[in-house]
């Protein structure tokens, strides 16, 4: 009998998929409806741009590293690993967001301007928080969606701090609100 069990508990351990993980079983909260994820670009040493900014050359701004392009591949494996099929994924027009979005190999990326920085024109948060929340609650039910924006835009939505490559699941709720439910950190390796 003892042969037998052992024999069934090796066979299982091939047969079936491994038990998920804290931050798979996390994620996978992405499949309820009214919840999105909300990611800071992975990191990108330094902070703010260049003075020599421009929007439209990425040699101009503050980009990805090594580790902030793991960093982004491996947020999105724990997304796929938790079973999560993700219908949408939108970015920042900045660089580093646009490469996170990429990195994360969830589908198409697309440009959402409401999610782009506006750290250097702090007057422009109040416009640019409000036109995200009508995004947020004109989405379609059951849609799930990843955004890629900036430490500035999350502050501003979530009134929380986080990290480069923190990912935040918001759950968008009737009479327009909007909480933090988890943050999810995967640090970059060194």
């Amino acid at each position: 009998m003892t042969r037998l069990l052992l024999a069934a508990a090796l066979m299982a351990a091939f047969i079936l998929p491994p038990a998920p993980t804290a931050a798979d079983t996390r994620f996978a909260r992405l499949s309820e409806p009214g919840i999105v994820a909300i990611v800071r670009h992975a990191y990108a040493p330094g902070s703010g741009d260049p003075a020599d900014f421009a929007l439209d050359d990425c040699t101009t701004q503050r980009n990805l590293d090594a580790r902030g392009r793991d960093q982004a591949r491996e947020i999105g494996a724990a997304i796929r690993a938790a079973g999560v099929s993700v219908d949408r994924v939108l970015t920042s027009q900045w660089c580093r967001c646009r490469d996170t979005a990429r990195l994360l190999s969830l589908g198409p990326v697309e440009d959402l301007p409401a999610l782009n920085s506006f750290f250097r024109n702090r007057a422009r948060a109040g416009r640019q928080t409000a036109a995200l929340r009508r995004f947020l609650f004109g989405l379609p039910p059951g849609e799930t969606v990843v955004l890629v924006t900036h430490y500035v835009n999350i502050a501003a939505l979530t009134g929380r701090a986080v990290a480069s490559g923190e990912v935040l699941l918001l759950r968008v709720g009737p009479g327009g609100t909007i909480s933090a439910v988890d943050g999810i950190l995967i640090e970059p390796q060194r």
